[in-house]
């Protein structure tokens, strides 16, 4: 049997970690899981790697450990790494903090997405990329510049990279994952309300039960990408569609 190969982002926590857990499911999958800190799980098909993707210099040294050569029978790239960053208004912001949120949101999975191209361009493996993006792409937040505006631009990005592959073995996604459980939630239920407008309506998502779990996204995640050929479109939302 050939196996497939995962390469995914932001595995330590949160919906990373249930997508990293679908996937050591299915025993076909050697899984490459990128994170700051590594879970020191023992698994024969998972291999982390601690990369901080806010320090691109140190992400381009480890390209050559992310995409290793092989004969797959499917390659897929979840850059699922995220940070909300601060949730302040514009004005407020400190400039290195923002260089960190652009190269997590936005340079990294950039750089990823491009190193995933040139190594795989060959292989007749099925090839997929899926950028994890936000609804806040295409509505603005106030408190939320930084975030709606990187999710916005690698959206577009991934829109750019579909329309130069079509007709190829190339499929990209860029998926709105909803509202979910995670410790970003928590983190925006700490924000000041002066900074942050909406931090009422959030705040109620949470007391309400209406955050999805992290295990439910990722089951969709995983249905999404292994059905590829039957979502057109590069922009997806997994609140569009129901498990079968």
């Amino acid at each position: 049997m050939k196996h497939s190969l995962l390469i995914l982002t932001g595995h330590s926590k949160g919906l990373g970690r249930a997508i990293l857990d679908t996937y050591l499911q299915k025993d076909k999958y050697k899984i490459i899981a990128i994170s700051r800190s590594k879970l020191g799980l023992k698994h024969p098909n998972l291999l982390e790697i601690s990369i901080d993707l806010g320090d691109l210099d140190v992400l381009e040294d480890k390209l050559p450990e992310i995409f290793p050569p092989g004969d797959y029978e499917e390659v897929v790239l979840i850059n699922n790494a995220g940070w909300i960053g601060e949730v302040k208004p514009v004005g407020a912001f400190q400039a290195k903090q923002m260089k960190t949120q652009v190269n997590v949101n936005l340079l990294a999975p950039m750089c990823l997405t491009n190193a995933f191209v040139a190594a795989y361009k060959d292989s007749n493996a099925k090839k997929i990329i899926c950028n994890i993006s936000s609804g806040a792409s295409s509505r603005p937040v106030a408190g939320w510049a930084g975030y709606c505006s990187t999710k916005a631009a690698i959206a577009m990005f991934t829109q750019v990279a579909e329309k130069e592959h079509e007709n190829s073995q190339f499929r990209f996604f860029s998926l709105a994952p909803g509202i979910v459980d995670t410790e970003m939630q928590d983190e925006i239920r700490k924000a000041e309300e002066s900074d942050f407008p909406d931090l009422a309506r959030f705040k109620n998502y949470k007391a309400a039960g209406e955050l999805s779990s992290p295990e439910e996204v990722a089951a969709k995640i995983f249905y999404l990408l292994d059905h590829a050929e039957d979502f057109e479109g590069v922009i997806q939302d997994v609140r569009a569609f129901d498990l079968p």
